[in-house]
């Protein structure tokens, strides 16, 4: 058991997976000996060579171009576009190639390549830098979505989508780089698509993701203070979605709110409400509350870009006055 950051956690991710399978390359500008620009690659250039580990020119459009090419002709390639607001400059080869190829193809190109990305706000970076991007990846049939919440996940998610034969988006939340957590030793794979139930509870179901999370449980200990049991899933993954184990916790708790750091419009909480709508909606007994930042772009003015995210203060207050009205 060691103590990793969750910005270490990318790197030991990868590099278990580079030493299980030389087809496993990385590119993306400034990861080599820079080591990243958010660190999370440091010690991959040393240890694996500029062959496997490539800085490439400042152009998405190169890096995901490239990338593709390498996936489509054998190697498994790890790319990076530096912050997650960049995938606009090449989302026409993500949405309408990488995501598509291997429908048209009929199975015959499959692309097996990772996009990793610094995603989401609270470091004051402004509103082109500052995006939760997870909703314009879930919207694309053939992307897969992950977006890992602590250090543990981080490395086990990241060595399946590196291992995964479909494109897949891995999200690495910039405000978690720092966290710490004991990290298992040894080999780490955690498998896309499975949910994880963080606090179990009995008076209301809570689903959140990524940095979400944290503030989740914090709201959730608040309320445990005053008597509030709240039952907090981690979804780890997007697409696949575990509808499985949020429904088996609404048919327990009997009410549903969800965290999510997006715009409000269209925001992955309005899925997972859907799926309850339609296959728990005798189980709940009361009003679906999604917590969200409003459909606005994120400022840099700290106090501005605290008050649009959802804080554990919000979800607390949220819960507690949704649980106070339909009591």
């Amino acid at each position: 058991m060691a103590e990793l950051t969750y910005r270490t956690a990318v790197a030991r991710g990868i590099a278990q997976e580079m030493e299980r399978d030389q087809s496993v390359v990385m590119l993306g500008e400034d990861i080599g000996a820079a080591g990243g620009v958010f660190k999370t690659t440091e010690g991959l250039f040393a240890r694996f060579g500029p062959e496997r580990v490539r800085d490439t020119p400042i152009s998405e459009q190169a890096i995901i171009g490239a990338a593709m090419g390498a996936a489509m002709t054998g190697l498994r390639p790890v790319a990076e576009l530096m912050f997650s607001d960049f995938f606009g400059v090449a989302w026409d080869m993500v949405a309408n190639q990488i995501a598509k190829t291997r429908y048209m193809t009929d199975g015959q190109v499959s692309l097996p390549l990772v996009i990793r990305t610094a995603n989401g706000g609270g470091l004051r970076f402004g509103a082109q830098h500052s995006q939760s991007i997870e909703n314009w990846a879930m919207a694309i049939p053939g992307l897969k979505v992950v977006a890992p919440s602590n250090p543990a996940d981080m490395v086990g998610l990241m060595a399946a989508a590196i291992r995964d034969p479909d494109p897949v988006i891995v999200c690495e939340h910039k405000a978690l780089f720092a966290d710490k957590a004991d990290v298992p030793d040894g080999e780490l794979v955690e498998p896309l698509g499975k949910a994880k139930i963080l606090r179990e509870g009995t008076d209301a179901t809570v689903v959140a993701l990524a940095a979400m999370v944290p503030r989740a449980l914090a709201a959730a200990e608040t309320l445990a203070g005053e008597g509030i049991s709240i039952e907090v899933i981690d979804l780890r993954t997007l697409v696949p979605l575990d509808v499985s184990t949020v429904l088996a916790s609404i048919e327990k708790t009997s009410r549903l709110f969800t965290v999510e750091e997006n715009p409000r419009l269209c925001g992955w909480g309005a899925e997972v409400v859907s799926i309850a709508a339609e296959e728990a909606i005798y189980s709940i007994d009361g009003p679906v509350v999604r917590i969200t930042t409003p459909h606005v772009p994120l400022a840099a003015n700290p106090i501005l870009e605290d008050a649009q995210m959802p804080s554990a203060e919000r979800i607390a207050a949220t819960i507690r006055t949704t649980l106070e009205v339909t009591a």
